[in-house]
């Protein structure tokens, strides 16, 4: 399993990034060429599975991006385990099961204050 984080940023026209503890490098004029750029760097890399990506910006001129290539594929908020060996990563619905959230709603009394906003 091979996890790559980016540290991107905007110069201009064209985005860069670095690696964050590492030396890949690479630039593009925009971060969706630059994403895909470095998914392409981090598979050369280590191709030991399935790929997941994470992009988030910092601030308008700063981004970063994580590649993790291979390990546990999350699945709804389940974590199903993906052996290498078996190619990648294993499908949504033989994944581990994944618990329903139940919202509960309290209604609220507008007794409370003695006020109503229909009065």
């Amino acid at each position: 399993m091979g996890v790559f984080t980016f540290v991107l940023r905007s110069s201009g026209n064209e985005w860069t990034a670095k690696q964050f503890s590492g030396d890949m490098e690479a630039s593009a004029p925009s971060t969706f060429e630059l994403q895909r750029k470095l998914v392409q760097s981090a598979l050369a890399s280590d191709s030991s599975g399935g790929v997941q990506s994470s992009f988030s910006y910092v601030s308008p001129s700063s981004a970063v991006f994580q590649v993790v290539v291979g390990g546990a594929v999350i699945v709804g908020g389940g974590v199903a385990a993906a052996s290498a060996s078996a190619g990648g990563a294993a499908p949504a619905a033989e994944a581990a099961p994944v618990a329903e959230k139940k919202e509960e709603v309290e209604e609220e009394e507008d007794d409370d204050l003695g006020l109503s906003l229909f009065d």
